[in-house]
């Protein structure tokens, strides 16, 4: 009997967004010019949230989120972003205004509406068990409430209290942590942490970042930790709905080391950073972001399949099938599509391991 023979073979799972509408900028901006209320925009959010679990159920996703339909106004990334000023917004000792920051080397007009931290960060409660119940309601499937996580949450914002993003995180993750308490209080056993500037940190960055997040998970005994990290999914532009999404952080030194020294269950990381992993996993399991999210075309089956079976050195009870990022900037029927593929490439790889065992 092997560490993994109790987890069931090649689990399905989204990273957490999925598509948003592209009326929900319309809408936002009805409510912005008071022909709407607040009120309309919440219904909206709801009914999308209903729409995505109904997509993963009928695509036959395994473990789903609401899609983060509700931290969401627009379908760019403006305030509020459903990253980070989602968040930033409920947190005190962040002021509620915002500066225009560059976030990647690669493309200096690429910014995002950063916030100020201008005093401690204290306790708020993050809306996650709301979230949790609200999605439960709607599925009799597991669910997965995601979060940003520490570093990425002070790496962003503008930093005018603290002058040291190791103490920053730290009070960011004792947040959190109340946040999961109370969601495994609630029931749920999947949450997952969004991690993606680890590949442009330093190490000792890193390190801090890792403690904090092993801090915002202390305690928790039966709730499943799932931790995504990846290289970026933006989209910006005029034309923002006919972009895919770009991967702005896949620079600099990947630090698979340091990320295996975080206390999770399942890692969460792109297909083509698998191999990454070999012998460092641990009693970890990988989620294989085998859909391609950058990829604005429905892959085949077949496809995903293949990038599960070349990472020869994992069992099918140590692999869950997932997407590299989010699917907020894919178009409906193309992020559903991506979800059919994922839960028949799950059912091709089954089929296989029948074979071989037979």
């Amino acid at each position: 009997m092997t560490a993994y023979s109790k987890y069931a073979k090649y689990l399905t799972t989204v990273v957490g967004s999925y598509s948003v509408p592209r009326w929900y900028e319309s809408l936002e901006k009805e409510v912005e010019a008071g022909k709407l209320s607040r009120a309309d925009m919440a219904d909206a959010q709801f009914r999308c949230t209903q729409a995505a679990v109904k997509d993963q159920e009928v695509a036959g996703i395994d473990i789903l989120t609401g899609g983060e339909m509700h931290r969401r106004t627009n379908n760019r990334h403006a305030p509020p972003n459903a990253m980070l000023n989602f968040f930033w917004e409920k947190l005190p000792g962040f002021a509620k205004e915002t500066r225009p920051k560059p976030i990647t080397k690669k493309d200096p007009d690429v910014f995002h509406p950063a916030a100020v931290c201008v005093s401690s960060i204290g306790y708020a409660d993050l809306g996650l068990v709301e979230e949790f119940r609200t999605v439960s309601s709607q599925t009799d499937r597991d669910v997965k409430v995601t979060m940003t996580g520490p570093h990425m949450l002070a790496k962003v914002a503008f930093d005018e209290h603290y002058g040291d993003i190791g103490k920053m995180m730290q009070d960011l993750a004792k947040v959190l942590n109340r946040n999961f308490r109370d969601l495994e209080t609630a029931g749920c056993r999947y949450v997952q942490i969004d991690e993606p500037l680890f590949a442009v940190s330093d190490d000792a960055e890193v390190e801090a970042a890792v403690e904090a997040i092993n801090l915002a998970v202390e305690g928790l005994k039966k709730t499943s930790v799932h931790v995504h990290v990846c290289q970026g999914n933006y989209a910006v532009g005029e034309e923002y709905d006919g972009q895919i999404g770009h991967r702005y952080f896949d620079y600099g030194r990947y630090p698979t080391d340091l990320i295996c020294r975080i206390r999770c269950d399942v890692l969460l990381v792109e297909h083509d950073f698998a191999d990454r992993y070999e012998g460092r996993l641990g009693d970890k399991r990988l989620a294989v972001g085998a859909v391609d999210v950058q990829d604005p075309n429905v892959e085949a089956p077949e496809v995903i399949a293949e990038r599960i079976t070349r990472l020869r050195w994992l069992t099918p009870e140590q692999t869950l099938i997932t997407s590299s990022c989010g699917m907020n900037h894919l178009r409906r029927e193309i992020a559903f599509g991506k979800l059919k593929a994922m839960a028949e490439a799950k059912r091709i790889l089954l089929a296989k391991e029948a074979k071989s065992a037979a």
